[in-house]
């Protein structure tokens, strides 16, 4: 039977290759990583990272691997253009929707084109699951991106479909309404979770639910604070995509995860295990991939280690409905940081990652009891 995404999952921006968290690991240890096994058999890529090296690196991955194929469950990601477009600095390549590249009557071709060269590079003839990876406004609501995205399922390149907002924080009416649109052919989304950042990507949880979408959670380790081995004396790197977070985001962090520590300790997790079964406690999620990070300095502990922890999540769940509820309140973060997406924040022109809150998703904020100038702004 094909596999679809496990309780634990691990993504090739870990290990940081190719998204630049902590110390890049050396070839052995990265595959190592990487390899699917008994414990932790789904790996998640984007065509994207590395402009398609991390692809080849699943490709040795599951010829390292002593899995059969159908008990591996592999995602892709498809949907910046790296082909013909033209990278932005640290903002990246284009969406592949963007206006400049091509029209709504080539966005079919552009993702089976997209889908077929990833999977070549992954060495597998389909994905379980296909993601449209950080899209814009247009590929939340056009319903070409959509066709397409379901043309890969007919065609046999993909299992399962489903969608990956981001990169940063935000995107909460524009999913629910993607939701809502295109909710009988998405099987899975992808949101930003853990207990230092239930918020926003608590808020379309309903949704998915209702719609029966299942959600894998990232940054389920909040930067890597919930590994225990990064404090304010680590010193990050100067490429590191951590380095965006306000001053004394480590500190904070640590003080709040204090507070949550006794529940860990009663329950018999580590810190990370309490985060990934707190994401799993929401009834959507089914699935958690933190980024699995290797820390520089005396203290830091090996990668190896994280990932057998990971592996080691206890199968039941430990926190009971109270123990969620104290941990949501130790970690609030209601209007931390200016969302992406469509806010009633937003200034200036639209673009590729934020837009104006427009009437449609008015009214999805009202379905779903959601005040967007309370809920979606930065305090």
């Amino acid at each position: 039977m094909p596999t679809d995404p496990t309780r634990t999952a691990i993504g090739t921006w870990s290990g940081g290759r190719f998204m630049h968290f902590g110390e890049p690991l050396d070839d052995a240890r990265f595959l190592a990583l990487l390899t699917p096994d008994a414990q932790i058999p789904t790996v998640l890529t984007a065509d994207v990272y590395g402009a398609g090296e991390a692809d080849g690196w699943v490709a040795r991955a599951l010829a390292n691997t002593e899995l059969e194929r159908d008990e591996i469950c592999v995602v892709g990601a498809v949907g910046h253009d790296f082909y013909t477009g033209e990278r932005d600095g640290a903002k990246g390549f284009p969406r592949f929707t963007d206006p400049r590249l091509r029209g709504p009557e080539q966005y079919a071709s552009y993702l089976r084109m997209a889908a077929e060269r990833s999977l070549e590079r992954c060495g597998t003839d389909s994905f379980d699951l296909l993601l449209l990876h950080n899209p814009d406004r247009t590929g939340y609501t056009s319903q070409a991106v959509w066709d397409g995205m379901q043309a890969l399922k007919e065609a046999g390149l993909t299992r399962l479909i489903g969608v990956a907002p981001g990169p940063a924080n935000g995107f909460t009416l524009d999913l629910i309404d993607c939701f809502e649109r295109f909710g009988d052919r998405i099987d899975w989304a992808m949101v930003i979770l853990n207990p230092l950042e239930p918020w926003p990507g608590e808020l379309c949880l309903q949704a998915a639910a209702a719609r029966e979408i299942s959600v894998i959670t990232r940054v389920v380790d909040y930067g890597g604070l919930f590994y225990d081995d990064l404090t304010p004396e680590v010193e990050l790197g100067r490429h590191d995509h951590r380095s965006f977070r306000p001053a004394g985001w480590i500190e904070s962090g640590r003080e709040r995860m204090e507070r949550m520590r006794p529940i860990a300790q009663r329950a018999g997790l580590t810190m990370l295990q309490l985060a990934c079964q707190w994401n799993l406690s929401h009834p959507a999620v089914r699935t958690v991939a933190p980024t699995l990070v290797q820390e520089s300095g005396p203290s830091a502990r090996p990668v190896e280690e994280k990932r057998a922890e990971l592996a080691a999540l206890p199968a039941e769940q430990r926190l009971s409905a109270q123990d969620t509820e104290t941990i949501r309140r130790l970690g609030d973060n209601s209007g931390c940081m200016a969302l992406k997406g469509a806010t009633p924040d937003h200034q200036g022109d639209e673009r590729a990652d934020s837009w104006p809150l427009y009437d449609r998703l008015e009214q999805v904020a009202q379905r779903w009891s959601i005040e967007p100038a309370r809920d979606l702004v930065k305090a």
